[in-house]
């Protein structure tokens, strides 16, 4: 056990991790030429596009120190804020990290959250300031930064390069010299911390976990803690960049298990693993199950891939236990599903793999979150709002809840004015202001999650000019004036349209979407009153102008009465028209309305 480091890497988007992680690959020979390629934990094409860490990867190096050989294993973790309970569980599975910072962008808001859970967790912390070799570098002033932020020394801190390799070694000597060799009983019950699965369409749901104390062998009888299902070890191994099946798995190490599991519901990240003869008394603390903050209708563009739509759903739920989905109907829409989802960009990822995977062109309604609603009846019961539609009838409700984040934002002192005046905007209210430097500032705010939701993220990079990093946490319900938009088109509810708004925005909001819908809703033969409502009363009103053909064209002179009777007849077959006429509703009308403010 002395010779085994468990490490991971935490960082901001974009600061060098997957790089870093590939030329540690590199350096301790665990990938042969022919295998080399960059970015080579992330699988998906998405991730390689996006530069983004989507599916934490875990893989093992060997490397000899000092004539020792010691087993390093790499738990890679996701960098975005949505996926920050995998990133939790991951560290829970580590000794130490390396804290990578960009010698160009300083420190942004997603390094320090990461960091405060590995702080949690009592991980050794290894400073590394990567892109050094870069010409907009200032690696004094950031090292600073990062002296302030970790109390630790100037020389703690590693200047390396993942693109050319600078300060690979030292790195490797410092995870072996600083972290710690990982504590635990060989001959006390197995306990296994479950912190990622991936589905394998041959071999079902393969799990990885690290041993916190015991040894799991194959063939063993295991039981999961937090689901109480028993399953035998049909392989255990170890993750090199291809599997390598072993006899047992001991203490401190980490592995892969293979159960033959077919529904990857049953095996939840942060699960306990214990040995089903002789179980261990304490689970692994910190499990939870995954909580989805963001709730948005799929629907097939064609009624009729419903079918093929809940398919691709399942298949992508065996890759993606995080989501979740049900069936739900919509008069607009047809048949489709209400999904939840981490955040906003897991909502993106979900949308582009159902079209590039599954070849699924699919429409997304608004997003929303999920609300508590109590009735005059039994105010103590909770009703959960997941969509508008489900708002009780205001003459029975008694109060709305909505989910509050606290928001850490991390900007220049020049665009500190205009991240404040946005964030008041979306009804934020202020908590707190450090200066970290003269010229970088932390904001923290308490906001409504149902502003971030919607274009928060974008507008707050072009109101600082890209310079503002974010980060979220959720800090529970408080009561707010909410009420329900709803969208009326010839007089008809459409119910994908629909909103919970507060109070103080609800006229504009519905007034901008009809200013909106008018823009994209094509002209028919009859005129379409297009209204926002709330319950009964409306509270704005366009209308889309029919095309009329000029019937009085072959009246030239004579009486006006001729003309009128055309126009009259006109008329009344315009307004039996548009007693029977429907209206189709394009799809950028749906998406349109996520983008009130361009």
């Amino acid at each position: 056990m002395k010779n085994i480091r468990n490490f991971c890497i935490i960082a901001h988007i974009d600061h060098g991790k997957s790089t870093l992680a590939d030329r540690l690959l590199d350096y301790t020979g665990s990938v042969t030429e022919r295998e080399k390629q960059e970015q080579l934990l992330d699988s998906m094409d998405l991730e390689r596009e996006r530069g983004i860490t989507i599916k934490s990867h875990a893989i093992q190096m060997d490397y000899i120190h000092e004539g020792e050989e010691y087993i390093l294993n790499l738990i890679d973790t996701p960098g975005h804020v949505d996926f920050s309970y995998e990133v939790s569980r991951s560290i829970a599975a580590c000794e130490g990290a390396l804290l990578v910072v960009d010698a160009a962008q300083s420190i942004q808001a997603q390094t320090i959250s990461n960091l405060y859970l590995a702080l949690e967790n009592d991980l050794e912390i290894i400073p590394v300031l990567n892109k050094v070799d870069l010409p907009s570098a200032n690696p004094e002033e950031v090292t600073d930064d990062i002296v302030d932020l970790l109390g630790c020394d100037p020389s703690e801190v590693i200047p390396a390069s993942a693109k050319t390799g600078l300060g690979i070694k030292e790195i490797l000597d410092a995870i072996i010299n600083r972290i710690p060799p990982p504590s635990g009983k060989v001959d006390a019950p197995l306990r296994a911390l479950i912190f990622d699965s991936v589905y394998n369409p041959f071999r079902g749901v393969e799990t990885f976990f690290r041993v916190i104390n015991g040894s799991i062998k194959k063939g063993q009888h295991i039981k999961f803690v937090n689901t109480d299902k028993n399953y035998y070890a049909d392989e255990v191994g170890t993750l090199k960049l291809k599997q390598l099946p072993k006899k047992e798995i001991k203490t401190g190490d980490v592995g892969y298990l293979i159960t033959g599991i077919k529904d990857a519901r049953e095996v939840k990240v942060g699960d306990t693993i214990t040995g089903a003869d002789n179980p261990t008394t304490e689970a692994v603390a910190g499990f939870e199950d995954v909580k989805p903050m963001v709730f948005a209708g799929i629907y097939p563009v064609d009624t009729e891939d419903y079918e093929e739509l809940r398919a691709s759903m399942e298949k992508l739920q065996l890759n993606d236990a995080s989501l979740v989905f049900t069936p739900e109907s919509s008069a607009a829409l047809g048949f489709g599903f209400r999904c939840g989802f981490l955040g906003m960009l897991h909502l993106e990822i979900i949308q582009e793999r159902l079209e590039r995977e599954f070849d699924m062109t699919v429409i997304t309604t608004v997003p929303n979150v999920s609300y508590h609603a109590y009735t005059n009846k039994n105010p103590d019961e909770v009703i959960l709002v997941n969509n508008p539609s489900d708002l009780p009838e205001p003459s029975t409700l008694n109060r709305v809840e909505e989910p509050y984040i606290k928001a850490t934002i991390i900007t220049k002192a020049d665009y500190v004015g205009n991240v404040m005046s946005l964030c008041i905007e979306k009804r934020g209210e202020i908590t707190n202001q450090t200066y970290l430097t003269t010229e970088r500032v932390e904001l923290t705010f308490d906001m409504p999650l149902a502003e971030i939701v919607f274009d928060f993220y974008d507008r707050l990079k072009t109101v600082s000019r890209g310079y503002a990093s974010f980060d979220y946490t959720p800090i529970g319900m408080r009561t707010s004036k909410l009420v329900k938009v709803d969208v009326l088109l010839n007089a008809n509810k459409v119910d994908a349209l629909s909103a919970l708004l507060h109070v103080d925005n609800a006229y504009d909001i519905g007034k901008k979407m009809c200013e909106k819908l008018k823009e994209l809703i094509p002209r028919q033969q009859f005129d379409i009153p297009i209204q926002a409502a709330i319950g009964a009363k409306i509270i704005a009103r366009e209308t889309v102008k029919a095309l009329r053909k000029d019937v009085t064209a072959k009246c030239y002179g004579g009486d006006i009465s001729r003309k009128r009777k055309l126009l009259e007849k006109q008329k009344k077959g315009k307004k039996r028209m548009r007693q029977v006429g429907n209206v189709e509703i394009p799809q950028e009308a749906f998406m349109a309305v996520l983008k009130l403010n361009d």
